[in-house]
């Protein structure tokens, strides 16, 4: 019994599940992307392919809508859009992420 109880609590630690994983923080991912992505997706838009904007619709059309494929493409990049996983650090990506989520429930006003 000591043993199971001992395993679940290591799991709930690496899981994060215990509430003390540091939640990403949108406010802060707005001055991010405010200085990062601004150029390219100001309110939202895709200055550069139209069909791929920021609004919740088209990042559902293209498998972008949850904050963990936002990470993945703002890290690694996808041409035309260029990696930032070497120039942001993961907490700023994180923050990105939650701040692109959180405008396109709000349709990015």
């Amino acid at each position: 019994m000591l043993r199971l109880s001992i395993l679940f609590v290591s799991s709930m630690l690496v899981l994060g599940l215990t509430g003390n994983a540091q939640a990403a923080d949108a406010s802060a991912g707005a001055e991010i992307f405010a200085k990062n992505c601004n150029m390219c997706h100001s309110g939202g838009k895709n200055m550069l392919n139209p069909a791929k904007t920021l609004s919740m619709t088209d990042l559902k059309n293209n498998q972008m809508d949850s904050e963990a494929a936002i990470i993945t493409l703002v890290t690694n990049g996808k041409p035309p859009m260029p990696a930032f996983g070497s120039t942001l650090s993961e907490e700023q990506i994180k923050n990105v992420a939650a701040y692109v989520v959180q405008q396109a429930n709000a349709d990015w006003k």
